[in-house]
């Protein structure tokens, strides 16, 4: 009796160590999902006053191509912002992706040693930069070297998605990393054993079953590069137009956001229009998380 009565006194400091541990973790998961509801709300309530309250046409709106709210009649367009949004963060991923996949088989296949302790850490370290800084760069490097190669004042997609390529390469590289490094040696083994050389594994067992990782890394990357802003307004040019080559300006969604903000009063229409970008913004990003997750399910490993 005395015991199992002194293991009874020996458990309840444990017992309320417990407690404290899940009233915490309920606090902290409560906390997070009153934030996220709130934000959606906040931003939902008002962009969706745009089409309540001011009387704007949704579909005018997405499918409007002149963007001029300072006319007596004002015209808000968006279809500029969003072309440019999607054209430089899919021209980016499709810059990016072949960067990415090219040296995550280097660091996992053919330099395992020299690339997980130098290449790795340096295409990681990529991510710690600044967005600032890309921009920088590229307004200070990209934009005169396509000035002097193409037509045009070198601002524009081309300029926009290829400082968004060298922003998500290091996402991309390292996801793909990850699931080449997941990969089961058994199945590399087998595809020796049946007489396959280093080459023929690699694209016709490793990439192949790691696909729906990278394509999730591909996701990763263009939910960024989406929502950047200013890198990318540094050197597209912010025009509210619809370009017809690689070297004109436009603008995207969220150069327009963060270049109107400022100058419109909480409340009027235009501003109201700003959050509705900023909506569509919102939506998008659950779009990407949406793809990622299904990419998830769809894993062969």
């Amino acid at each position: 009796m005395e015991r199992s009565y002194n293991k009874r006194q020996e458990a309840k400091p444990h017992i309320a160590e417990e407690w404290v541990g899940k009233i915490y973790t309920l606090i902290c998961i409560g906390f997070l999902i009153i934030t996220i509801f709130s934000m959606v709300y906040f931003v939902a309530s008002k962009g969706l006053s745009t089409f309540i309250a001011d009387g704007v046409n949704a579909f005018d709106l997405i499918t409007g191509v002149k963007w001029n709210p300072d006319l007596e009649i004002p015209q808000f367009g968006a279809l500029p912002f969003i072309f440019g949004s999607f054209s430089t963060s899919i021209l980016a991923a499709l810059i990016a992706a072949p960067l990415g996949f090219c040296a995550a088989v280097f660091i996992v296949e053919l330099a395992p040693g020299f690339g997980r302790r130098f290449l790795q850490p340096v295409i990681e370290l990529l991510a710690g930069i600044p967005s600032v800084v890309y921009g920088f760069v590229g307004l200070s490097v990209i934009v005169p070297l396509f000035r002097d190669l193409f037509p045009g004042q070198g601002i524009g997609i081309a300029a926009g998605a290829l400082v968004l390529s060298v922003m998500i390469l290091p996402t991309i590289t390292t996801i793909a990393t990850d699931a080449l490094s997941e990969l089961p040696a058994g199945l590399k083994e087998g595809s020796y054993a049946l007489g396959a050389t280093r080459w023929q594994t690699i694209y016709r067992v490793a990439l192949p079953t790691t696909l729906p990782q990278q394509m999730t890394g591909i996701v990763l990357g263009i939910a960024r590069a989406f929502g950047e802003a200013l890198a990318v307004q540094m050197v597209i040019g912010n025009a509210p137009h619809i370009p017809h080559s690689l070297f004109e300006s436009t603008s995207t969604l969220t150069s327009a956001i963060t270049l109107s903000m400022g100058n419109t009063a909480m409340g009027s229409v235009q501003n109201n229009v700003l959050w509705s970008l900023a909506l569509i913004l919102m939506l998008m990003t659950f779009v990407f998380v949406f793809i990622i997750r299904w990419l998830e399910g769809r894993k062969k490993l």
